[in-house]
């Protein structure tokens, strides 16, 4: 079952691999690179320095880059890259850096288009994202695409991977009883561990208490836990490669290397060979992780405070920069610096904290533990988003 879920995946995948690297690349020489140009500009946005109070909108420029960060910056990078690694290699990080180059590119056209074309929801509330870019810039005769955009969000972007992982590096990190872990209860025929259902019950309810607020109430959740766990992910990872940092230039040289020959890459081949497999899986992982094209970054960036369009894309071109330039990285150097990848079979998150742990002992574990229960505003994001805008969107 798992092997036909996995060739759907892929049948499904390979085509928008194609549209989102190809749309991303006419973007990145359409604009002749001028947005790069203007990133320090872009940082004195985020700083507040052209903020107006006045302007249409529910959050301010920051907040909007944290609440979709907090749709991005998470389990993407901790465990996403994680499985990259296990399948592409040091290799697979290449291609990830060219689609965040080029996910840059395509962010700033998404999001300015987001606030250019704004539109009401069914509560009079000023909203952004791809479903009002379509009804507002193409008309109404184009209504079916953007309800269609509506129905794949709310299914394609379930947080049923980040809640998964969630669970699991609890579990993995924070219990010890083999008891405790084995345990279990059925519903109907269904045998449930007992322990992921009382975390899930938790998270849920941690969740829940954010969801209610709406995006004012995620937008200064994300504001504050996005940078905080940014911050603790940095410093913890900075520690781990300070104690390899022999081996550091040698790992950057095969993450170049190894993209072109992708010697250890062990999945299937495509576009022709082995190489072809390492480039989708190493793009496949980026889009998962920054999540530029996919539509998330328009709809948290279409809620700002802002009457200039342009401004808002060049805040939005700093996610993909900041998640899968930096943060994938960082994780991707911690995993190979310290061995991991080669002497272990785990995958996911698991692999991630086996190098927290082989170089920070217990710490490690628990400042991984930290960052990771930060990114319960992913989840809640993802849900209200996903889900309520679409359906006020409907309504409208």
């Amino acid at each position: 079952m798992g092997e036909l879920i996995n060739k759907i995946a892929t049948g499904v995948w390979t085509p928008v691999l194609f549209l989102l690297i190809l749309g991303g690349l006419f973007f990145f020489f359409y604009s002749r690179f001028i947005q790069y140009k203007y990133f320090t500009h872009a940082l004195a946005i985020l700083r507040g320095k052209f903020n107006n109070p006045n302007d249409p909108g529910q959050i301010n420029a920051y907040e909007a880059l944290s609440t979709a960060l907090a749709s991005t910056v998470g389990m993407g990078n901790i465990a996403g890259v994680a499985a990259a690694i296990s399948i592409g290699g040091p290799g697979a990080l290449f291609w990830m850096w060219v689609a965040a180059f080029v996910g840059m590119s395509t962010n700033f056209f998404t999001s300015t288009l987001s606030v250019m074309y704004r539109g009401k929801d069914s509560e009079g509330t000023i909203q952004g994202g791809p479903m009002y870019v379509i009804r507002e810039a193409l008309g109404k005769r184009w209504q079916p695409l953007a309800t269609l955009f509506c129905l794949c969000a709310m299914v394609g972007c379930l947080p049923i991977f980040q809640a998964n992982q969630l669970t699991q590096v609890i579990i993995d990190i924070g219990v010890t009883s083999e008891s405790l872990k084995k345990a279990t209860f059925q519903i109907f025929d269904f045998e449930i561990s007992t322990i992921k259902f009382v975390i899930g019950t938790v998270l849920m309810i941690i969740a829940g208490i954010v969801i209610l607020g709406g995006i004012q109430r995620i937008g200064k959740w994300a504001g504050k836990m996005v940078p905080l766990m940014i911050i603790i992910y940095f410093c913890s990872v900075l520690a781990i490669l300070f104690l390899h940092i022999g081996d550091v230039p040698h790992y950057l040289w095969m993450i170049i290397s190894d993209a072109f020959a992708a010697n250890h890459y062990h999945g299937e081949p495509a576009l022709g060979g082995i190489v072809g497999g390492l480039i989708v899986a190493g793009v496949r992982r980026a889009s998962f992780s920054n999540e530029a094209g996919i539509g998330t970054a328009p709809m948290a960036l279409g809620a700002s405070k802002s009457s200039e369009p342009i401004r808002e894309g060049l805040v939005s071109m700093i996610s993909p920069a900041i998640d899968t330039l930096l943060v994938c990285t960082l994780t991707a150097l911690a995993i190979l610096a310290t061995g991991v990848w080669q002497t272990t079979d785990a995958n996911g998150v698991t692999l991630t904290a086996q190098a927290f742990e082989s170089s920070l002992g217990s710490t490690g574990k628990i400042l991984l533990l930290y960052a990771l229960f930060s990114l319960l505003s992913h989840p809640c994001f993802l849900i209200v988003i996903m889900v309520t805008k679409p359906c006020l969107f409907w309504q409208a």
